[in-house]
């Protein structure tokens, strides 16, 4: 798996009358009862007992009624499970993010945002194995494609560029080169961010040096030509340590000249590794 952990944690209890939560994932596929949805969420993906689990997960998902943590916890295990009504469910909250039932049910600590779609994601790349397996890899890429659409606008706490695998972004690679446009763009307005924006966008680029070190660094580039802060020049590293051939020499020395005295260091050293 690509994503890691959820952590998502969320509550398996209703306020007011009885809940699906215990039964789909409350108790693990051995009838045990375990406090924790993330065990059974990621235990499914390696028992074909999940499979009995996902009509009343649906059903949940789609609840009104419903609490809006279960909802999101339903959406979270159908997608984990490579199911189609949840890749669904994904590109639907992303089309209207503001609207996405589940929405600021997680809150950052950092920056005090929403932080569901970087669950979802990390949801989304951990069905990479199981996808196939269903015959829903496609909808998963559309899954991808839909979050990597809205990167300008969510926070994905630092997960988006690290989770995308490589055969991913070589399908979204027009997608992310607009999303990264789109940010720049906004950055130079000098419209104000809820989040770290140029950092996400700088991750993204870093995904793209898998595949493409020339359209990386050109990515990185515009990023950092708008907002050449620490935080975002240090995740710029990353693209160093990908990159090939010229394009490294190039962009450490860009980094170099734009960075602080912390962020030379730290780009004199990642040129000396690749070199050695």
């Amino acid at each position: 798996m690509i994503g890691g952990h959820i952590a998502v944690h969320l509550s398996v209890r209703r306020l007011n009358g009885a809940s699906e939560v215990p039964a789909l994932l409350g108790t693990d596929f051995d009838g045990r009862r375990t406090g924790d949805p993330e065990d059974v969420i990621y235990g499914g993906l390696d028992d074909p007992a999940h499979r009995e689990r996902v009509p009343g997960l649906v059903e949940l998902m789609g609840d009104a009624a419903a609490p809006k943590r279960e909802r999101f916890l339903a959406c979270v295990a159908l997608t984990t499970w490579g199911e189609e009504a949840g890749y669904n469910a994904v590109i639907e909250a992303a089309a209207d993010p503001g609207k996405a039932p589940w929405y600021d049910i997680l809150i950052d600590r950092k920056f005090s945002v929403d932080n569901t779609f970087a669950q979802l994601a990390v949801a989304v790349a951990d069905s990479d194995d199981i996808a196939p397996e269903k015959g829903t890899a496609d909808r998963r890429i559309a899954a991808f494609r839909a979050l990597v659409g809205i990167a300008d606008r969510e926070y994905f706490d630092d997960r988006l560029g690290e989770i995308l695998d490589r055969d991913t972004v070589t399908a979204l690679l027009d997608d992310i080169r607009d999303v990264v446009q789109r940010g720049v763009a906004s950055l130079s307005a000098g419209k104000s961010a809820r989040f770290d924006l140029a950092t996400q966008l700088v991750d993204l680029a870093a995904a793209v040096a898998t595949i493409d070190g020339a359209q990386a660094v050109e990515l990185a580039t515009t990023v950092l030509s708008a907002a050449a802060h620490h935080r975002p020049l240090v995740h710029a590293l990353t693209v160093v340590h990908r990159v090939h051939g010229p394009e490294r020499e190039q962009f450490g020395e860009y980094v170099m000249a734009v960075g602080d005295e912390d962020v030379r260091e730290q780009a004199k050293r990642a040129l000396e590794a690749r070199r050695n």
